[in-house]
């Protein structure tokens, strides 16, 4: 796999990312020809209640001003379970996710409540995770009519727990870190058999606003970052469907000209080969506020 191959993930975190971001990136992908692997939200968007973590993660923040983001998310969903009800996203929008498979594209779990998860996954009881991808699973289920192969983590949070209840779930890979090439997880002393493939590129919002990066000149930084063989670019509906959406399609059209193919997670699934068992540990990454999966040395 010598060529530049990027393997487009899209993480629809919210009830306005699923209604208006997943349409405007499924327009701007069929213009190029390209596939992606989706991971909806299907329960609750309790985005408002994020708002906690100002008191608990360093730097949480310095990030929302520096990327803009109650501007880019909107203030409706920035009140999301506080002032406002929690709207339930699967249930609302089941055409969006049928849409998107229908487009040709892969669709996955990113979880059942996205701030629950991203928040609390440390200490929650291993029934309570398994609760929290049994109720997304049904809601897949019920709108798609198959089970989902493919889960990916909010905000790159994973516990033991979490990746034995994806090992039971009999799912043929995730995305549920951060890290340079695909591997089976080792964790905590316990190894796991479902195929991770990490997202390799920072995300916008990791980036935006520093070293000189902006919306205008965002793609040139991505293409100077891109390696040979496969590169992992995660995506937003909320962002790149909706604030930065030009900025992505400057993106792919940088792409299509100079030849880089684009691919699902699926697809790079079923290329990769003699995969090796690495570590996977909670740590810090720069641009991000509190800690993600981030892939370590290979295991013995």
């Amino acid at each position: 796999m010598a060529d530049k191959i990027v393997a487009l993930k899209v993480d629809v975190d919210t009830y306005a990312g699923t209604r208006d971001g997943v349409p405007a990136l499924l327009e701007d992908m069929a213009r190029f020809g390209v596939s992606a692997t989706f991971y909806f939200s299907l329960g609750p968007d309790n985005s408002g209640k994020a708002i906690r973590r100002i008191f608990t993660r360093k730097g949480f923040l310095k990030k929302m001003l520096r990327t803009k983001a109650p501007a880019a998310y909107g203030i409706k969903t920035m009140l999301y379970g506080t002032l406002l009800p929690a709207p339930m996203i699967g249930a609302a929008f089941p055409g969006v996710l049928r849409a998107t498979e229908q487009r040709g594209h892969e669709v996955g779990i990113h979880c059942w409540d996205h701030v629950k998860w991203h928040d609390y996954l440390p200490w929650f009881p291993k029934r309570v995770t398994a609760m929290e991808l049994g109720l997304a699973g049904a809601q897949f289920e019920e709108i798609l009519g198959h089970r989902a192969v493919t889960t990916a983590a909010p905000g790159w949070t994973v516990s033991p727990d979490s990746l034995e209840v994806q090992d039971a779930m009999g799912l043929s890979y995730c995305s549920d870190g951060r890290g340079t090439h695909p591997f089976y997880p080792v964790m905590d002393g316990r190894r796991f058999r479902t195929l991770q493939i990490p997202t390799t590129l920072p995300t916008a919002d990791e980036i935006l606003g520093e070293n000189g990066v902006t919306p205008e000149n965002i793609h040139d930084y991505y293409l100077a970052q891109l390696q040979d063989g496969l590169n992992v670019l995660t995506i937003h509906a909320e962002l790149e469907g909706g604030a930065i959406r030009a900025s992505f399609v400057r993106l792919l059209e940088r792409f299509a000209a100079e030849g880089i193919r684009c691919i699902t997670l699926g697809e790079a699934a079923r290329q990769v080969a003699n995969v090796p068992a690495c570590r996977l540990f909670m740590g810090e990454i720069p641009g991000r506020a509190g800690r993600v999966a981030i892939q370590g040395e290979e295991a013995p």
